[in-house]
């Protein structure tokens, strides 16, 4: 890992960066990940620390309405990699400042596709027996990768929202981010839901 000196804000796009490589690589091979009945992954956040941003705010209060703080594990993924929520302010995860939907040069959107891809499969395969099941909630280049990961893992989702009837319900073709946010109220309730079920699936043991 970087040692504490040379720690320092990272410049775009921190997919390419070693430093992500690395951090990465300590979160699958050294970090004790606990065993939990499901693993959530959300998208990471240009505010840091991503607890501090308003739609991780959201997420997570819709989480507590829904599970017990041991029942599930947050995992925040993106251009950061694979992050543990509670891994957040670790370098470099607190020290970096981008945005992909910003991002226009095709090379750079198919780079993070396929880099993101990759930690995605390599993270679900080493946590295969960890979680009795798996949830995604994401749109986008993200959602994308998150089902080309686990498609290369064979680790198969149990939940992936917002659903495409939703995001069609939502989105708007003329705006600048037209599947919108995933913090409106449209996406949450249908994560809420979505979870609610999941979670009794999962605690009669069908999970």
């Amino acid at each position: 890992m970087v040692r504490p000196q040379e720690r320092r804000r990272l410049s775009n796009p921190p997919f390419y960066r070693e430093e992500f490589e690395e951090a990465f690589r300590f979160v699958l091979e050294e970090y004790p990940l606990p065993r939990r009945a499901l693993a959530l992954f959300v998208p990471c956040a240009v505010r840091k620390p991503y607890s501090a941003s308003p739609s991780h705010r959201i997420f997570r209060a819709v989480l507590d309405r829904v599970l017990a703080p041991d029942e599930y594990q947050l995992l925040v993924f993106g251009t950061c990699g694979v992050v543990p929520a509670e891994l957040e302010e670790m370098y470099p995860f607190a020290h970096y400042r981008f945005m992909l939907g910003a991002v226009r040069d095709s090379r750079v959107r198919r780079d993070f596709l396929e880099i993101e891809t990759d930690r995605l499969a390599r993270f679900l395969s080493a946590t295969r027996g960890l979680y009795r099941a798996r949830g995604a909630y994401c749109i986008g280049l993200f959602r994308e990768a998150m089902e080309r990961g686990a498609g290369r893992a064979g680790v198969p989702l149990d939940l992936l929202l917002p659903s495409a009837e939703t995001i069609a319900r939502v989105s708007d073709p003329g705006s600048p981010f037209p599947a919108g946010s995933l913090a409106c109220r449209e996406y949450t309730a249908e994560l809420e839901e979505g979870l609610e079920r999941l979670a009794v699936r999962v605690r009669r043991g069908r999970g």
